[in-house]
């Protein structure tokens, strides 16, 4: 009784240990449940293979308006359903085991994972080029002449949004230390950034019009043609966009015959372009909870953002795959004209 009161249990559980301890002869015995106890199992495989693939199916799939299941959502389904399929003990099944069991298969039914889908019938042999191009950057290359080559990276970001506060931001202060906006915005339009970095020497060249059509392609490439000394060669790397090869680009071209190259990257292969990871870098540094009072104002912010760049350009060095392409490997030229 001493013991009993000292811990606070009936006398019974007391006895109950002590019994344990004799049978057992030692205290980790003690611990040890009896075979037998505790409830029985009464999940088994096909009830878990119908929890599993209801998980793997689209809520949309079952009549439901969502995209993805989240939990309760799934497990309400499961409760609603599992008689019907000849699962009677999953029609109160709870929140906390699906969960508990969708994690032990690894099984995510709430998130979408992206990835880009190799849609180009020649993809591998296009990326192959692409990494030659990066090849012969690192080599510096030049024409069988001599004729210096300048290697570009070059793509367009539409959609770039002007958007205005409705009142001013208020300023970091000791006791709020960051800045304090309102929720209403106004939308002014869009721009778009057609850009350009040469890979040899980081410089940036950033052309903002309104869209991007084959006018706006061609002005740009007359920059690059004033900018660049009239007996070199100016190559280019960029995706498969239309105006690219329009008719009224290629009516450009033949009136400087010789002047640009073109290397494309595969269709959905954008992320073979390096200047990808300059626009990432720009929309972090600059675009990222941009407020401006006109459209003016965010294209003088942006070229303003080019001009600090090219003050310390960077050196962008392309390194996936690249130490796999030969050194006997030509770069092939696509033909535009």
């Amino acid at each position: 009784m001493d013991i009993a009161r000292a811990l606070k249990v009936s006398r019974n559980t007391v006895v109950l240990w002590i019994d344990k301890y004799k049978a057992g002869g030692n205290i980790k015995e003690c611990l040890k449940d009896e075979k037998g106890r505790g409830r029985k199992y009464e999940i088994f495989d096909e009830e878990i293979a119908f929890i599993k693939n209801t998980a793997c199916r689209k809520p949309a799939e079952f009549g439901y308006a969502a995209e993805v299941w989240s939990l309760s959502k799934l497990t309400a389904h499961i409760n609603k359903t599992a008689a019907e399929s000849g699962f009677t003990r999953l029609s109160t099944v709870s929140v906390s085991y699906v969960q508990k069991l969708l994690k032990s298969l690894s099984i995510k039914p709430h998130k979408i994972e992206y990835y880009c889908e190799k849609r180009d019938p020649d993809f591998e042999e296009k990326m192959q080029n692409v990494l030659v191009f990066y090849r012969d950057v690192e080599l510096g290359a030049t024409k069988e002449d001599g004729t210096v080559v300048h290697m570009l990276s070059y793509d367009e970001k539409p959609g770039i949004q002007a958007i205005s506060v409705t009142s001013e931001d208020r300023p970091a202060t000791e006791k709020n230390g960051h800045i304090k906006r309102d929720y209403e915005y106004k939308r002014l339009g869009t721009l778009s950034l057609l850009a350009g970095i040469d890979l040899k020497t980081g410089r940036a060249f950033p052309l903002i019009k309104d869209k991007h059509a084959s006018e706006d392609y061609i002005e740009f490439l007359k920059t690059l043609d004033d900018y660049y000394p009239k007996e070199d060669v100016i190559r280019i790397l960029l995706d498969n966009l239309k105006v690219h090869t329009s008719e009224k680009t290629k009516e450009f071209l033949k009136t400087i015959p010789g002047r640009f190259e073109f290397v494309f990257t595969p269709k959905h292969g954008s992320w073979l372009n390096m200047v990808e990871g300059f626009f990432s870098k720009m929309s972090k540094q600059v675009l990222k909870g941009i407020r401006v009072k006109s459209k003016e104002e965010l294209k003088e912010r942006i070229l303003k953002y080019f001009e600090e760049e090219n003050l310390q350009p960077v050196v962008f060095h392309w390194k996936y795959k690249l130490d796999e392409i030969s050194q006997d490997s030509k770069l092939k030229i696509q033909p535009v004209i």
